[in-house]
């Protein structure tokens, strides 16, 4: 072709239509790329997408930890629990005071007996002592008393009108009873230690001993 015939008008219809061409191809290739890229991978995605649920990154303790301590608001570390131990016992040494937990306080005779005018009630008073070694106690008229009552009234009690000093401390070997035995001559005492107490009428009484905190069991008896 003359190259003249290209120049002008004619020269310019033939370079769009080549132009058009490639833009054509161009076009063409890519639709072709697109559909290969997105048919296979596509919808598996976006079933991938709705499938899966969103996951929130647990949080770091360690920044958790620095995060606290800059605010302040640490808790303080828990203080060790000290076991607690109890203290030994020392073991008794003999002749120590005896402990009223190792004493057995009882009281024989008045349990429903009568006694006739003019029979003097009588009574055996036993202490015993239940602990490992040998005691002491005191076992005086008014650290062990012995008391007769009727009723509410207090009739007679060995701490009355008591001359010197009333203690007579005992050694109570283990398991081996002090015996103390008691005649009551029918008549009342009193702290004011009258000389001529009054005589305990006829009627119904109660003998006890008691020492400290122990109480012996009662006894019940009557005067004619």
């Amino acid at each position: 072709m003359d190259p003249d015939t290209m120049r002008g008008d004619g020269g310019d219809v033939y370079w769009r239509r080549r132009m058009s061409v490639l833009v054509a191809v161009l076009v063409v290739v890519a639709v072709v790329a697109w559909a290969c890229s997105s048919g296979g991978s596509g919808p598996e995605r976006t079933s991938s997408a709705q499938s899966t649920p969103s996951v929130t990154p647990a949080a770091d303790p360690l920044l958790a930890g620095l995060r606290t301590l800059a605010m302040g608001t640490t808790s303080p570390s828990p203080t060790p629990s000290v076991p607690k131990t109890s203290p030994v016992a020392r073991p008794k040494r003999p002749g120590e005071p005896c402990a009223e937990s190792e004493l057995v306080l009882s009281l024989q005779g008045g349990k429903e007996q009568i006694y006739a005018a003019g029979t003097k009630p009588s009574f055996l008073v036993t202490l015993v002592n239940t602990g490992p070694v040998m005691c002491t106690a005191d076992v005086g008229p008014r650290a062990m008393e012995i008391r007769i009552t009727s009723g509410a009234d207090r009739i007679w009690s060995t701490a009355d009108c008591v001359s010197g000093p009333g203690t007579e401390v005992q050694q109570l070997q283990r398991g081996v009873p002090y015996v103390r035995s008691l005649d009551w001559d029918r008549r009342r005492s009193s702290t004011d230690c009258r000389t001529t107490p009054a005589a305990a009428l006829p009627g119904t009484y109660v003998a006890s001993v008691r020492m400290g905190k122990l109480r012996s069991t009662k006894g019940v008896f009557h005067l004619r």
